[in-house]
């Protein structure tokens, strides 16, 4: 039986078949979950991830005022009156706010992965504590491991991201006879650049990583490749502005009484 899927696309999402039984979990490395990941990991209320800028200033105007960050980009340009949905930029502007995220690919495809029974999104920066929380809570459901990519097209970073992902999943438990073809082409890619050294080259020759690099954005780059380094769970709820990720690492704190 196939434990673990990797679908290359947020076009090829199966919105139908991901509410049996499913566990999304949405890559966009290349900037939208790695920001995710570290305004929730910096102190951030949460991430409301929306399709569009007019979503994005629709949800703003039901917030209470000096709550909350916009923050958005579509097709490589930050959109006017927003924040570039860059991570290292974020961490000094997000602490304590609801952000509120518009981006061409990742929190499109994020609402895409609603229908399945938990959404998560994941990046270098926290797939082993995604892995964890994961292979703890959700050990009969089948995960899909989703790459966002580029306005249709095949992104190289997030399938790289993806393939660190599944090797988490494997440290956890998984057999890797449990993966579906794409999730062990994926996991076999991960393994010939799992240094970070060769990750970096990856990023990099992207072509999402070329751009970045020519706008002097490597630092960014460097930031995000630290595999590992933060504990954020970000995890799709049901708020009361409608659907945000909020952060289960921090959940589990705050029940449980154990300091940070």
């Amino acid at each position: 039986m196939t434990k673990v899927h990797v679908v290359l696309r947020k076009e090829d999402i199966d919105e139908m078949a991901l509410a049996d039984r499913k566990v999304a979990v949405v890559f966009d490395v290349l900037l939208a979950t790695s920001s995710i990941t570290a305004v929730l990991a910096a102190g951030a209320r949460s991430v409301i991830p929306v399709r569009d800028a007019e979503e994005a200033k629709e949800i703003a105007l039901r917030l209470p005022e000096g709550s909350y960050e916009l923050v958005g980009e579509y097709e490589g340009r930050t959109i006017a009156g927003f924040h570039p949905p860059a991570p290292l930029f974020l961490q000094t502007v997000c602490p304590g706010k609801t952000v509120v995220l518009s981006t061409t690919n990742g929190t499109v495809a994020i609402r895409r992965a609603q229908p399945a029974r938990a959404v998560y999104a994941a990046s270098l920066l926290n797939s082993p504590a995604v892995s964890e929380h994961i292979c703890r809570l959700h050990q009969e459901e089948t995960i899909i491991v989703i790459c966002s990519g580029s306005s249709g097209r095949f992104c190289l970073e997030d399938f790289y991201g993806a393939g660190y992902f599944v090797h988490c999943l494997i440290e956890q438990g998984i057999n890797a006879a449990e993966l579906s073809d794409s999730a062990t082409a994926a996991w076999f890619f991960y393994r010939q650049y799992s240094d970070e050294g060769k990750a970096k080259e990856v990023l990099s020759a992207s072509r999402v990583g070329r751009w970045m690099t020519a706008y002097g954005l490597e630092k960014e780059i460097d930031y995000i490749n630290r595999h590992g380094s933060l504990s954020a769970v970000p995890k799709l709820e049901l708020g009361p502005f409608g659907l945000e990720l909020r952060n289960m690492a921090s959940t589990k704190v705050a029940k449980e009484g154990i300091s940070p």
